[in-house]
């Protein structure tokens, strides 16, 4: 992300508080394509650089989360190459299962972020104490969160969001210090 100054204050605010973020994965992680083989292999783009953005929030101290409609094996791997050992696949109920989630790690909703890109995010969006759209969402879903990633899903909007709370809780330049040589 370029700059957090063109952030508003009070979205900078609500992201200090997060202590979980969770994703959506296809159009959020990927950009929403979906690659069938010949034999019924699925196959997923990730952005590698999303997936460094989830480590740092991760080591951070924040907790992430995966919260899928779809069940996907290669969801579940690439999860576990980043460390994210909480993924919730075949939940088609995003609401319900951010609020299970929610009560199971004892986490306020104000400490929960949620990031979306299509309708059956909404329940999950509006709830959560901040509440993101990737910028190629739906417009129901640009219209109900309380901010909108600079890039679209699988092209940055996950490492969007994981800038902007590091940057919120005040990691982000020791991120920027660690690898500046």
């Amino acid at each position: 992300m370029s700059s957090f100054a063109a952030i508003p204050r009070a979205i900078v605010n609500k992201a200090a508080r997060i202590r979980l973020a969770v994703f959506d994965v296809d159009g959020v992680m990927t950009d929403g394509r979906l690659f069938l083989g010949e034999q019924g292999q699925e196959y997923k783009c990730f952005y590698v650089r999303d997936g460094q953005g989830l480590v740092w929030l991760r080591e951070s101290g924040c907790q992430v989360a995966v919260l899928s409609a779809r069940s996907s094996p290669v969801v579940s791997e690439r999860m576990a190459e980043l460390g994210i050992d909480c993924v919730c696949q075949g939940e088609s109920d995003k609401g319900q299962a951010l609020h299970t989630l929610a009560r199971r790690l004892e986490q306020p909703q104000e400490a929960i972020c949620y990031i979306g890109d299509d309708l059956l995010d909404l329940p999950a969006l509006r709830w959560a104490g901040l509440g993101v759209a990737v910028a190629d969402a739906e417009p129901a879903l640009v219209a109900a969160a309380d901010w909108v990633t600079p890039r679209p899903g699988g092209r940055g909007a996950a490492r969007d969001l994981c800038e902007l709370v590091l940057f919120a809780r005040g990691a982000w330049d020791g991120i920027l210090a660690r690898h500046q040589g």
